[in-house]
């Protein structure tokens, strides 16, 4: 396995990242909260785009993986940063971005900081807005003054162990929500859910359909494919829509 690079940023943190070079669009995969890019899906789409002679980056957010960072000091917006600074210092040309949960939203972040770059997006059980509309808004009134007094509260997952959730995600949040201002995205887009999902519900895939501005957009519902959508056949619809979203640009 190829060794670990480090990009050392503007802001102090060191990213651990693995780069493959090809030809373009360089394929970006945006990882998910507490997520790191040895994930089954960023390892597996490495491969596909190494025997396609694909372009491919992948990295770990600060807090995540290799990174430098502890996780609970972060936040919507250090990530964002954290993606900026990946993809500005390691790629060139256009870009095919690839956001699984919480990547989904940073993709969209990206897509609103960087829309000349990007050349298509696929989402995996994109998580647009969720330290509002899912922690904020399940949050009971012990849980929000908890949150107040002492600057974080521990919520239970499905998927690993319980996440501590700080104030500061929850106002950085607020600063970035894609969901209540227009989004534009002037790429094709494509879309993965699954319908067992139960980390981020199809309504959330759905309101993100409704919402974007995008004339090339679709939605893939998966039936009983849950969050970690990684599954052999899962796997080859991220494929496929990758596929897709090249052809479309091509």
């Amino acid at each position: 396995m190829a060794a670990t690079n480090f990009l050392d940023t503007a802001t102090g943190r060191k990213l651990a990242y693995h780069k493959t070079d090809g030809q373009g669009p360089t394929v970006v995969f945006l990882g998910g909260l507490k997520s790191d890019m040895e994930g089954t899906k960023a390892v597996h789409l490495e491969a596909w785009c190494r025997a396609r002679g694909q372009a491919f980056l992948r990295f770990d957010y600060s807090g995540h993986g290799e990174s430098s960072g502890i996780f609970d000091e972060g936040c919507i917006g250090d990530w964002h940063e954290d993606t900026l600074a990946a993809v500005d210092a390691l790629t060139e040309g256009p870009l095919i971005v690839v956001g699984s949960s919480m990547g989904g939203w940073q993709a969209l972040l990206f897509a609103r900081a960087r829309p000349e770059r990007i050349a298509g997006m696929v989402t995996v059980a994109a998580a647009p807005d969720f330290t509002e509309d899912g922690w904020w808004a399940g949050f009971d009134d012990a849980q929000r003054r908890m949150l107040e007094a002492e600057g974080q509260v521990a919520l239970p997952s499905d998927y690993m162990e319980p996440y501590i959730v700080t104030k500061r995600m929850i106002e950085d949040g607020r600063q970035r929500l894609v969901l209540r201002s227009p989004l534009v995205m002037p790429f094709p887009v494509r879309c993965l859910q699954g319908t067992a999902d139960t980390a981020v519900s199809t309504e959330t895939a759905l309101k993100l359909l409704e919402h974007a501005t995008c004339d090339d957009m679709r939605l893939l519902l998966v039936k009983d494919a849950d969050h970690r959508f990684s599954d052999g056949p899962c796997l080859g619809l991220i494929e496929q829509a990758v596929q897709d979203v090249m052809a479309a640009t091509a």
